[in-house]
């Protein structure tokens, strides 16, 4: 079984957020291979389905982004899944507004989601697909102020000309996933990177 792992923020107020990308990354495939979010367990909503006879599970963790990894490692134990078979979708401050980019590992780069996965996980050896949002002007004297300015952005919404942007990226991550289950992380990466 693949797992497939979205992050963003539980609630309507989080919904159109950058912070949420991962979130709408899943609902999007959800609706196109017609998996529905209907249980929750691990503190998460689930939806399972197939695709190509591959079995899925499609999580949202409801811990909020930050505690991730509490999910993660619950639905990891409890379906006793492989790491190569996970794929954590999320949203990326360090590529810009819509691109997207497969990994087979490595380093959070900073996204406070994937450091709790990562920790809670004890390995850095799980693939993602990042899903660019930009990063911020930031203009402060102190990194207290440069960490506000990120945080509220992640946290806010698109405008309307990034969110045109964003629903094409959107589309091509289901592409990207819909790649990693068929064929694998190394011929996804090939395709999309």
């Amino acid at each position: 079984m693949k797992l497939i792992v979205g992050l963003g923020n539980p609630g309507k107020i989080y919904t159109r957020n950058r912070h949420n990308v991962g979130f709408r990354c899943l609902d999007y495939f959800a609706r196109r291979y017609s998996i529905r979010f209907n249980r929750k367990e691990c503190h998460a909503k689930t939806g399972t389905g197939q695709l190509d006879g591959e079995e899925l599970l499609l999580a949202k963790p409801q811990t909020f982004v930050n505690a991730s990894g509490d999910a993660v490692r619950c639905l990891v134990d409890k379906y006793d899944t492989p790491l190569g078979d996970i794929l954590v979708v999320y949203d990326d401050l360090d590529l810009p507004l819509g691109k997207i980019r497969l990994r087979r590992g490595g380093g959070s780069g900073g996204h406070k989601g994937v450091d709790s996965i990562i920790s809670t996980l004890g390995s850095k050896n799980f693939p993602r697909l990042r899903v660019g949002i930009g990063r911020p002007e930031v203009n402060s004297e102190g990194k207290e102020d440069d960490d506000m300015v990120i945080v509220n952005y992640v946290l806010s919404d698109f405008g309307p000309h990034e969110e045109a942007i964003i629903k094409i990226a959107i589309i091509r991550a289901a592409e990207a996933i819909s790649s990693f289950i068929r064929k694998g992380i190394e011929v996804a990466m090939n395709e999309f990177n």
